[in-house]
């Protein structure tokens, strides 16, 4: 009996695989200033015992203002480096599982409260709260406070701020960088025609729109060990009348590519609260289909994929080359276990669970 597709190695940009099951970077807003803390400690080694092939750390910011709440994870100085240092050596100890950080910028969406908390927008000049950036001066929903648009010096800071995060990544032994350009953050506002209305060279056409994050990936590219990967995740539409879409999607992938991204991440959404979305299982694997078609760099399938058949069925088809887990493996932390043992596959546990093991 061959074995299960979800379970064969995959070489990414040099860096080996296990088998084709990802961890999603997922926010825990318990950082401070910046910060990684016990609880990084705790969620990050746990993951990291589950027998997947790569955990991704949470969408860490670039610089300050970037962050989603003033209680995200940051990589901007020697403070958070170290941080994150003393979390990673921790969890290395115990796991050899590879590790890549989100590197991002919340751009109009920064400046919010914890999401157990409402998730509102602060206000600058009140606490917790500061001014925010965008492509445009164009707030993400009704009410809130508008973002400044960025002017040369604002683009270069961004630029420079995911660039040294690179380096400081490396300098941590990351195995690869993640850049992100979903969700409606900072470089997918500039790839939508919703959120950005500028008149110069970043701005109008499809060209201009990915102008900034292609600057973006080629800083980061650079900054980062040439054999190291470098990937990116995107929506692969804004599921919104007149904004990015699939087509423009596969495009941007195909420059990606071009310019030696390792492989390609595609959610969706997250730009719009006018966004229309019908959610089911595997709703968004068909925009990783469209881009797996386009381009030979590896693709990610994400979202609602909770059952092992279907994870199987993803990869074993050829919709994805890997799918990512966020929600289902925060829920079942040992997911990957149980789809090895349902399919037939065996998968590495540590020595101290081996007891635990089917026969």
């Amino acid at each position: 009996m061959s074995s299960p597709a979800l379970f064969t190695p995959l070489e990414v940009g040099g860096l080996t695989l296990a088998n084709r099951i990802v961890i999603a970077p997922m926010c825990q807003y318990s950082a401070e200033d910046g910060c990684m803390t016990d609880w990084h400690q705790i969620h990050l080694g746990h993951l990291a015992l589950s027998g997947a092939a790569l955990l991704t750390i949470e969408a860490t910011a670039v610089v300050p203002e970037g962050r989603i709440t003033y209680a995200d994870t940051g990589l901007w100085d020697d403070a958070t480096e170290e941080a994150m240092g003393r979390v990673l050596e921790s969890v290395r100890r115990w796991s050899d599982m590879p590790i890549a950080i989100q590197l991002g910028h919340a751009g109009r969406k920064a400046s919010t409260e914890k999401p157990w908390r409402g998730g509102q927008q602060i206000a600058p000049g009140t606490a917790n709260g500061w001014q925010t950036v965008a492509p445009s001066a164009l707030a993400y929903s009704d009410g809130q406070h508008a973002p400044v648009a960025l002017d040369a010096a604002g683009l270069a800071r961004v630029r420079d701020g995911f660039a040294q995060a690179a380096r400081r990544a490396a300098q941590l032994g990351i195995n690869a960088v993640q850049i992100h350009a979903a969700h409606g953050y900072l470089l997918h506002q500039f790839l939508s025609p919703l959120s950005n209305r500028r008149d110069d060279e970043y701005g109008g056409s499809l060209e201009n729109r990915m102008r900034f994050p292609l600057e973006v990936f080629d800083a980061v590219r650079e900054a980062f060990p040439a054999d190291k990967p470098v990937t990116v995740r995107v929506s692969g539409t804004d599921w919104a009348k007149g904004g990015w879409n699939t087509e423009e999607t596969v495009a941007f992938a195909k420059v990606l590519e071009a310019r030696g991204c390792s492989a390609i991440h595609v959610s969706g959404g997250g730009l719009t609260p006018a966004q229309q979305i019908s959610v089911g299982p595997s709703y968004q694997v068909p925009l990783a289909r469209a881009v797996k078609q386009a381009v030979t760099m590896p693709v990610v399938a994400v979202g609602l994929i909770t059952d092992y058949d279907q994870a199987e069925a993803i990869v074993g088809t050829g919709d994805a080359d890997l799918i990512a887990l966020a929600r289902t493996i925060l829920y079942d932390a040992r997911w990957p276990w149980h789809a090895a043992a349902h399919l037939g596959a065996r998968i590495k546990a540590p020595d101290q669970y081996l007891r635990s093991q089917p026969q």
